[in-house]
């Protein structure tokens, strides 16, 4: 068997193995559903970034309403355009 047909092969092969995945977890998502449900309070959301090392990086939590129309709400302008 020459080099080329094991490299088109393996190629295959991975190409296989790479959409399998991706079926596997689309699958995955999908049966566990996306977001959380209505109610009362805030979701904490960390977005921090460390840049390795000694020190550096940037660290931010925000607080976003689990209430829709509240979050909502935080879209509409407090004045009205001029």
């Amino acid at each position: 068997m020459s080099s080329l047909t094991l490299i088109v092969i393996l190629s295959v092969l991975v190409l296989l193995a790479a959409a399998l995945k991706a079926w596997i977890a689309i699958r995955a998502d999908r049966a566990q559903g996306r977001g959380s449900l209505p109610g009362k309070g805030y979701h904490t959301i960390d977005a921090s970034y460390h840049s390795g090392g000694s020190g550096g990086g940037h660290t931010s939590h925000y607080r976003v309403p689990q209430d829709p129309q509240e979050y909502a709400r935080l879209f509409i302008p407090k004045e009205p355009r001029k």
